[in-house]
């Protein structure tokens, strides 16, 4: 480490200076590796990557509890495994308050590289968007095998855990669909089924448990 022969301030002093940029640089390079290793996608060959639809069991009596500032009430117990197609992160919105990521789940043929290599997919303003030159399916078959999922963390753990989450992982989750209330007046309904489109379509998931592997 090289001293400034010029410069007034005692040596010790410049050399702590100067360590202390190494140190802090060296920080900086560690927190933008790991940020980009976090954010990388995972790609697969050509196939079905996950066959099963999601699991639901609608609950004609759901439980109901308070939590983050709001009232919940389950709809359904709630089962997927699936592809992960992209997330969002969200801060600012209202929805934010509870759910702070969406998924962009495919399963079945929208879980296929060769199908989804086709497709231009983005996910904004709490809706995923998919568009294509040449469908490669369908149109009622890519929508029913494709959704987009508002997560909320049962628990600051489990949040983490959806927040590490990257495209192209096979992400399992157990919870509830639910119907939301905020003392505001502020509603959110989940939807019950998967094969609907446009407003209100989007599942609002209480997550309780998550795990997401490379394949």
């Amino acid at each position: 480490m090289r001293l400034d022969p010029y410069d007034s301030t005692p040596e010790w002093l410049q050399w702590l200076k100067a360590r202390w940029v190494l140190v802090l640089g060296g920080a900086l390079l560690a927190t933008w590796a790991t940020c980009n290793w976090l954010g990388r996608a995972v790609n697969h060959p050509p196939g079905v990557l996950t066959a099963e639809a999601p699991r639901q069991e609608n609950l004609a009596e759901g439980k109901a509890w308070e939590a983050k500032g709001h009232h919940f009430k389950a709809l359904a117990g709630f089962h997927i495994r699936a592809r992960v197609l992209s997330t969002e992160r969200y801060r600012f919105d209202r929805a934010a308050e509870i759910c702070p990521v969406d998924f962009a789940f495919g399963w079945g043929p929208m879980s296929d590289s060769a199908v989804l290599e086709k497709l231009n997919l983005s996910q904004s303003d709490r809706w995923f968007h998919w568009s294509a030159g040449t469908l490669p399916l369908p149109v009622d078959e890519i929508t029913s095998h494709a959704a987009n999922m508002h997560m909320i963390p049962a628990s600051s753990t489990v949040e983490q855990q959806l927040l590490r989450v990257r495209e192209g992982q096979v992400a399992t989750l157990d919870g509830f669909l639910v119907h939301v209330d905020g003392r505001d007046g502020w509603k959110w309904q989940s939807s019950m089924t998967r094969d609907d489109t446009g407003d209100g379509a989007c599942e609002v998931v209480w997550v309780e448990r998550v795990s997401a592997a490379d394949h």
